[in-house]
């Protein structure tokens, strides 16, 4: 006989339910953010003490480290990078052996290269290093993309078990050969930093995300994006050309210079939005480099670390008068009293104007040029950069006849 309930609690089961799942669903919280792995390269080819202190206080905050192991050139010529094996084994995270391949190399010797990357693999071992995947990082031309391709399928099926990770270019984004390409490897790193005419900079948010959300749709494998704490400074010839790029290495290079730097505070707001709203397949960032006390192109560690820590980058400036030891000369100093780097003011003024026994004299050095308009002196900035938290830089002096300084000196930073 069918088990029927009485007509009076027909009418009370349904409500019992649906006010359970009421409660339920108030109950529930909105979902954390997700957790995005945060990766490293450690791009420098001498392992100075900096480098393994950077290493060291930086590592609990980093997943896995890249480590460039060697670059080989435009010409053909393989430079091979001796890691520091115990350094690398003390942070306890995989290690990705990362290999660099120069985008305008004339010629791909799919097997030379091949036979390289084992014996470099074999000299990790060797070592007692076991790196977690080797890593490929080959900016071609977009035309190269099955060549590439082709090698990329041999040489995994020579170093499995052993993952296989690439990088990519957003300038592959159009072609139809991206596919199978990023299907050959385990998973890849997406560059959105560098790829731009450096007239228009070295990072673009806007442009960066658009290029993340095309990017996700292209691949099935997890992908990292590839973001920037350094700077550099292009250099062009009197043609108006590219004669030269400075990052991490200083160059011989004449002509005029720019200075290009990625901005802490923009990287900062752009790191919280992937955090809340990732593309999918996201499953981390990995910086573009490490920094350390060495590297006059890069984040200082302090503000590196702050946006590791998702802390708000906070820079203090303040300009000042510092009396000279001996003479009427003042130095004109700024100073970064905050826990983040700082881009350079653009014009620092100076109120100054002396009386007719004192005159005062002035200009810009280090970056600073002096000029006037109708509302006085001022120091221009002529080189843009980065002052590093708790760093101090002269960028100009001030001389009066009689070496006081007139009571109503007063210097303002501006825009």
């Amino acid at each position: 006989m069918p088990f029927s309930l009485p007509s009076s609690c027909r009418f009370v089961l349904p409500l019992v339910l649906l006010a359970t799942l009421l409660l339920a669903a108030c109950s529930r919280r909105p979902a954390p953010p997700r957790v995005l792995a945060q990766d490293v390269y450690v791009w420098q080819r001498q392992w100075t003490p900096a480098l393994r202190a950077a290493l060291s206080t930086s590592n609990p905050q980093v997943t896995r480290w890249h480590v460039l192991a060697a670059e080989l050139g435009a010409s053909g010529r393989w430079i091979d990078i001796g890691p520091d094996a115990a350094s690398l084994a003390a942070t306890g995270k995989p290690l990705l052996m990362t290999v660099r391949i120069n985008g305008q190399l004339a010629r791909f010797d799919g097997a030379a290269i091949e036979a390289h990357l084992l014996a470099l693999l074999d000299a990790w071992r060797a070592q007692g290093l076991s790196p977690a995947a080797l890593e490929i990082d080959y900016d071609c031309a977009t035309a190269r993309l099955p060549e590439y391709t082709a090698f990329l399928l041999r040489l995994k099926t020579r170093i499995a078990p052993l993952a296989l990770a690439v990088t990519a270019l957003p300038t592959w984004l159009d072609s139809p050969r991206l596919d199978a390409l990023l299907a050959s490897a385990d998973e890849s790193v997406l560059q959105v930093h560098a790829v731009l005419d450096p007239r228009q900079g070295l990072f673009d948010p806007v442009r960066a995300r658009e290029w993340m959300v095309r990017y996700a749709g292209r691949t099935a494998h997890p992908w990292h994006v590839a973001l920037p704490a350094y700077g550099s400074r292009v250099v062009w010839d009197d043609q108006g050309r590219i004669a030269a790029v400075e990052s991490e290495r200083a160059l011989l290079a004449g002509g005029s210079g720019r200075e290009l730097m990625a901005q802490p505070q923009v990287l900062a707001r752009f790191v919280s939005a992937l955090t809340s709203s990732p593309e999918p397949g996201l499953a981390g960032i990995t910086w573009f480099r490490l920094p350390t006390g060495d590297d006059r192109r890069a984040w200082s560690l302090a503000t590196w670390m702050a946006v590791l820590e998702r802390r708000p980058p906070k820079p203090e400036l303040a300009a000042r008068m510092v009396a000279s030891a001996t003479g009427p000369l003042h130095e004109i100093r700024l100073d970064n009293t905050g826990d983040a780097d700082a881009p350079l003011p653009l014009r620092i003024s100076i109120n100054a104007r002396g009386d007719a026994g004192n005159a005062c004299a002035a200009d810009g050095i280090n970056g600073y040029a002096l000029e006037h308009d109708r509302r006085g002196s001022y120091l221009r900035l002529t080189q843009a950069g980065l002052l590093r938290a708790g760093a101090s830089r002269e960028i100009g002096w001030l001389r009066c006849a009689d070496g006081i300084l007139p009571h109503d000196t007063v210097l303002q930073i501006g825009s």
